[in-house]
């Protein structure tokens, strides 16, 4: 007798004229196939977006020793024809009155100044500031440098990314216009060097900073010293690197089974015990309960 292929079936059919329909089970057909796929698409959209995950190294990231840093500050009681950028390292470098890649324009109908720039730093510790050095003896009368700060940020731009847009730029919105005309200003930056690396292997290196601020009168031998608005910096030895990993497409199928299994197993749980219940609830009614 040859053999019936058929036997090794475990998933045997039921004749419909052996099955009988509720209105309970259509309703948890549908709520299950809602439930599953609610959770198929929740599962494909975090398969397909990459997890970003972090850790620490010391190193010196990146083949350059210089990082570019933007400045988009608002001097709201000082015409731009006073204000210049002067850059200082511990390198030797000593720049006054910074040009390159500067955009000076007149706010408050010309009382203020917007002030943007990009420029390059050494891996040093230093400082770069905004102040009046760079038009020498023809001072203003007065030099009020009551600001707000738009923008400090360095290197690449990673705010576009699934980071803390804040630790790239945590001085953004920060209003001191309320303050003494004849006050200089401090910010203190520790700069931590912060590598992101996307699922093609290519790198973007960027710059998250914290700060610390004061603001202060200053006194020389000659009487009181022209204010300015310093960034004072030191580069962190520590790296922060995040990059994207992917589950393997393994795990992604594993978990649909898991979803459409489970998901009908309980279904089929629910329904039974309602069937049941009803069924019990019918003998009830017509008295035949023993």
């Amino acid at each position: 007798m040859p053999f019936d292929f058929r036997r090794l079936d475990v998933y045997r059919k039921i004749p419909k004229d052996l099955t009988q329909p509720t209105y309970a089970g259509a309703g948890v057909s549908v709520l299950s196939a809602l439930f599953i796929s609610f959770l198929l698409l929740s599962e494909f959209y975090y398969f397909i977006k990459p997890e970003v995950v972090s850790e620490l190294y010391v190193d010196n990231p990146g083949e350059v020793e210089m990082l570019n840093v933007h400045i988009n500050i608002s001097l709201v009681k000082l015409k731009c024809s006073f204000i210049g950028l002067d850059i200082q390292d511990d390198m030797g470098r000593h720049e006054v009155g910074h040009v390159d890649n500067t955009v000076k324009e007149p706010i408050d109908g010309g009382t203020g100044c917007r002030f943007e720039s990009n420029f390059r730093i050494n891996k040093v510790p230093g400082n770069f500031h905004v102040s009046t050095h760079a038009v020498g003896m023809n001072q203003p009368q007065r030099v009020d440098f009551s600001h707000i700060i738009h923008e400090i940020t360095l290197g690449a731009d990673l705010q576009n990314k699934s980071l803390d847009a804040a630790a790239f730029n945590p001085l953004q919105g920060t209003d001191h216009s309320g303050a003494k005309s004849d006050e200089s200003h401090d910010y203190y930056l520790q700069i931590v060097p912060t590598v992101y690396k996307h699922l093609n292997g290519n790198e973007d290196i960027s710059y998250q900073y914290t700060y610390a601020y004061k603001h202060y009168s200053a006194f020389g031998h000659g009487g009181r010293s022209l204010p300015a608005i310093w960034f004072r910096y030191q580069i962190s030895p520590i790296t922060v690197k995040y990059h994207e990993k992917r589950a393997p497409f393994y795990t992604f199928i594993t978990t649909i089974c898991a979803i459409v299994g489970g998901t009908f197993t309980v279904a089929g749980i629910i329904d039974s015990f309602i069937f049941t219940a009803a069924e019990v609830f019918k003998k009830a009614e017509l008295g035949k309960l023993s």
